[in-house]
């Protein structure tokens, strides 16, 4: 399993575009369609409130709370499907995971803006290891100073690693897809800090 790295200033990007086997990465996502407890919440941004534009849940090691944008997440526990990956990127990444943000993209109307994952519970460097299943999208990073973009197509199966200095110097997002009517789910391993 080799990891290519994406070379650009001020980020450690690493992508496997073949993580899961096409048939795991099937099953994994008719599962987690079906088993997650998904929910719209709602986040307050520039001071008003809004409707994410997606479903999410959050799972965690017991006692683990997620906060942004206002929103404070607790965890439920692990799915039983979902313990042997997050053990296998532990094996891969030589770090442990304590919690996994799951969201779910209905379609290509449903989006991720800018941001950093730069919450303070995640330490100053954070590694998000963040696997995609389902429908293909575009994945965008836009440097905070000289303002360089990147696109990356996250594929079905993929792992992207983001980690080191990269949520200092780069922000992300997952942009609107009119061409997009397939769901997609995006896993985002990270280790919070209690």
């Amino acid at each position: 399993m080799t990891l290519t790295e994406l070379s650009l200033p001020d980020a450690e990007l690493h992508y496997l575009p073949s993580f899961l086997e096409r048939k795991e990465a099937d099953c994994l996502l008719q599962l987690l369609q079906q088993r997650v407890n998904w929910r719209q919440d709602r986040i307050r941004l520039f001071g008003r409130e809004h409707l994410i534009p997606r479903l999410q849940a959050f799972q965690s090691d017991p006692g683990i709370h997620y906060t942004y944008s206002g929103l404070r997440l607790a965890g439920s526990d692990w799915l039983p499907t979902l313990r042997p990956l997050k053990q296998r990127l532990e094996s891969l990444c030589s770090q442990p995971f304590n919690a996994l943000l799951l969201n779910l993209y209905r379609d290509g109307q449903d989006a991720m803006g800018w941001h950093a994952d730069n919450e303070p519970e995640l330490g100053p460097n954070p590694l998000i290891a963040s696997i995609s299943l389902g429908a293909e999208r575009r994945f965008r990073l836009r440097h905070n100073t000289h303002r360089e973009t990147h696109t990356l197509i996250l594929e079905h199966g993929s792992l992207l690693l983001m980690a080191g200095p990269t949520q200092h110097h780069w922000q992300h997002c997952l942009p609107r897809s009119r061409r997009c009517r397939e769901p997609r789910i995006n896993l985002t391993f990270r280790l919070i800090h209690v």
